[in-house]
């Protein structure tokens, strides 16, 4: 395998911002590879999936590209007060990547995954882009956030003040674009979710 420590200038995020990538060091023919877009949690950033996992040994001979972006403590969202890391892990990046790496950029070569925050980033990509990834894979996600807020508004205001600078007021979550219930229903009667794990 192949790592690859990338610091890229982000134009959407007006910042350099850190990318891994995994992928075979010798390719099956001249096809583009599938890509894993693998999204760290909440305390974590795009350097745990190699520190602390076996994500290497995983996906060797798989001839499938990982990239891990770093997006802070996002939610994979467009900041209200913030930076606007949904559209640049959305549409930025992945033309970037795409720009730079042998990658397919098909639906069908395309998976998103994530741990805890990264489970509703993955979620989140899925549902708002169901004709860019043929599935999406949530491991422990914060997927039911508005639950997560009534939660911690008992113990952790912090916490709280910092979804209000992601989200805005928490009071108009639900039912918003970032309400993965809501997104999962529409495309339900669309007839259009991608393959959820």
């Amino acid at each position: 395998m192949a790592f690859f420590d990338m610091k890229l200038r982000s134009e959407t995020l007006g910042l350099a911002t850190g990318v891994y990538a995994l992928m075979p060091q010798k390719r099956e023919g001249d096809e583009k590879l599938r890509v894993l877009w693998l999204l760290h949690g909440l305390s974590d950033d795009h350097t745990a999936w190699c520190r602390q996992t076996g994500i290497e040994r995983y996906v060797e001979n798989k001839n499938l590209c990982v990239v891990m972006p770093a997006v802070d403590r996002s939610f994979y969202s467009d900041m209200v007060y913030g930076n606007s890391y949904y559209t640049y892990v959305a549409d930025e990046l992945p033309k970037m990547i795409a720009d730079m790496l042998p990658v397919s950029t098909k639906k069908e070569d395309n998976f998103v995954a994530g741990l805890s925050m990264g489970g509703y980033g993955a979620f989140k990509l899925a549902l708002n882009q169901p004709e860019r990834f043929e599935a999406a894979a949530s491991l422990s996600g914060s997927l039911d956030l508005k639950a997560v807020f009534e939660a911690e508004s008992r113990h952790d205001e912090s916490f709280l003040r910092q979804a209000e600078l992601i989200f805005g007021d928490l009071g108009k979550f639900e039912g918003s674009s970032n309400d993965l219930r809501r997104m999962a229903e529409k495309l339900k009667k669309e007839n259009n979710v991608p393959e959820l794990f």
